[in-house]
């Protein structure tokens, strides 16, 4: 029997440019610099080019009305740029100088200490219970993220709820009143800083109950 040839594997590109351009090349060159010796600096160019470009994607799942279009994360791309160049250079994803970031090696290495690999085999052999929260709780973080605050709020009014149902001892029955005001909120219109804080803290509050719920603390 043959080898078959390996199929290839699809891959996209996106690249996130800047509405106003630099005055000069010197400029430029300064700014690039800049974030090469400020980590800090880098990462915040780079989460608001991922909310950018979670905002069209969310563009094209609901113009499509497709629930399977995905998102995307820093952390699943194969390379990560932060360059500059002329208009029709950067938009075909080549630069006249560019910095390929590292890969967010410690972020993962975090993540790791609650061996999700060996969750994922309990789960995948029936020995382990997916809590329908756990899901819920992942979407509003990703609306959160993503900035969908209206959407985050009333996602995390369903997942408290499920929450407090499924693990009826964790003491997080306090944030109901935040959590439903943000959710109200949300329901009227855009919401306002303090409902956004509260917000964030509530979904880091059941973030935290279901962390501790895994590490079996």
């Amino acid at each position: 029997m043959e080898a078959a040839d390996p199929e290839p594997v699809p891959t996209s590109r996106a690249t996130l440019i800047r509405p106003r351009p630099f005055a000069s090349r010197d400029e430029a060159e300064a700014w690039l610099a800049g974030l090469r010796q400020d980590r800090d600096r880098a990462d915040g160019e780079l989460r608001q080019a991922a909310r950018q470009l979670s905002r069209a994607l969310h563009a094209q799942r609901v113009a499509a009305a497709d629930p399977h279009v995905a998102g995307a994360t820093p952390d699943q791309a194969l390379v990560v740029r932060i360059g500059f160049g002329a208009g029709e250079q950067v938009a075909d994803g080549r630069y006249s100088s560019a910095w390929e970031l590292p890969r967010q090696s410690q972020r993962r290495a975090k993540r790791s200490m609650e061996a999700p690999e060996e969750r994922f085999a309990a789960i995948l052999g029936a020995r382990e219970r997916v809590l329908a929260c756990e899901e819920l709780v992942l979407r509003a973080r990703a609306d959160l993220d993503a900035g969908r605050l209206r959407e985050a709020a009333l996602q995390a009014r369903v997942a408290l709820e499920a929450l407090l149902a499924e693990l009826p001892g964790t003491d997080l029955a306090a944030e109901r009143d935040a959590v439903g005001e943000a959710a109200n909120a949300a329901l009227r219109g855009e919401l306002s800083g303090q409902a956004e804080a509260a917000l964030a803290a509530g979904v880091k509050r059941m973030e935290t109950a279901l962390k501790r719920r895994r590490l079996g603390a």
